[in-house]
């Protein structure tokens, strides 16, 4: 409870997560995170819950960096042990220092969590590899397990007290997706032909998603997602089918190396971005 009072009075949302666990404890946990001391309260008197942070909410972004666990580096960062040493490399190859000169707060498998405040108009949301190696990011849609909590391989701990610091610019840059391409033209096509083209658009996207090898499927999924997306944009798909459809194509992701929640994550992520390019197929009389 002290540590939800102590995050939500410097400025955090919080809300409970279960108990020497990582998922959230109250549905619609980003909208339910507050800052209220005496909703804060009414939670945590009912049980020790572990400190989830609503941090895009929050108008924060944290770096996630995670250790080896035993899997070589990729060919260009040789000998880095995790995501604090690509980290590292990318500044240094920015000019800009190692930036690690903020609250951090480590992890029970060893990782860290970086936090640094998002400038004013930045709406940056979760990523999964996209800076490097072992690195991910949690924004806007994210959340992290705060220091206080407990699983049963560890403590979440403070590593660096002090400020969260301003992001840096160079990070910033890294992680800004490009603009948008200009919406593509509706596709003037016979109604049945037009119905059949968009199945064989969805059996597809959805075959390829469910067949990715390993190390291939966080981008199957973001793919999949943003092309279902593009037409949920385009008033060809409903947005609760897409979604439907992709989790059940992805369902055998779910594993060792990855979580049911990350995988949720990508598809609510490639939706949302699919949906500001969209497609529509123009029906036609029946010929």
């Amino acid at each position: 409870m002290q540590a939800a009072l102590d995050a939500a009075a410097a400025g955090l949302y919080v809300f409970p997560v279960w108990p020497r666990g990582k998922l959230p404890a109250v549905k619609e946990w980003e909208a339910a995170a507050t800052r209220d001391p005496v909703v804060i309260e009414e939670w945590w008197s009912v049980r020790p819950w572990n400190l989830g942070l609503a941090v895009g909410r929050s108008n924060v972004l944290v770096v996630d960096l995670d250790p080896h666990r035993g899997t070589a580096p990729p060919a260009q960062f040789p000998g880095a042990r995790g995501g604090a040493d690509v980290l590292a490399r990318l500044a240094a190859e920015a000019g800009e220092p190692d930036p690690v000169d903020t609250y951090t707060v480590t992890t029970p498998s060893g990782g860290e969590h970086r936090y640094f405040l998002m400038p004013d108009g930045l709406e940056l949301r979760n990523t999964q590899g996209r800076l490097g190696w072992k690195i991910d990011t949690r924004g806007h849609g994210g959340f992290v397990v705060g220091a206080g909590s407990v699983r049963a391989d560890g403590l979440y701990r403070v590593a660096r007290h002090g400020a969260v610091a301003a992001l840096p610019g160079w990070l910033g840059a890294a992680l800004t997706p490009p603009p948008p391409p200009p919406p593509a033209p509706a596709m003037e096509l016979p109604r049945r032909r037009a119905d059949a083209y968009l199945q064989k658009i969805l059996d597809d996207e959805l075959e390829e998603l469910a067949t990715a090898a390993p190390g291939t499927r966080h981008d199957a999924r973001l793919k999949a997602a943003r092309t279902l997306g593009r037409l949920v944009g385009g008033g060809e798909l409903d947005e609760t089918s897409a979604r439907t459809l992709l989790l059940a194509a992805a369902a055998g992701h779910i594993g060792a190396d990855t979580r049911e929640s990350e995988v949720i994550r990508d598809v609510e992520d490639g939706i949302a971005y699919g949906r500001q390019l969209p497609r529509t197929l123009r029906r036609g009389g029946q010929r």
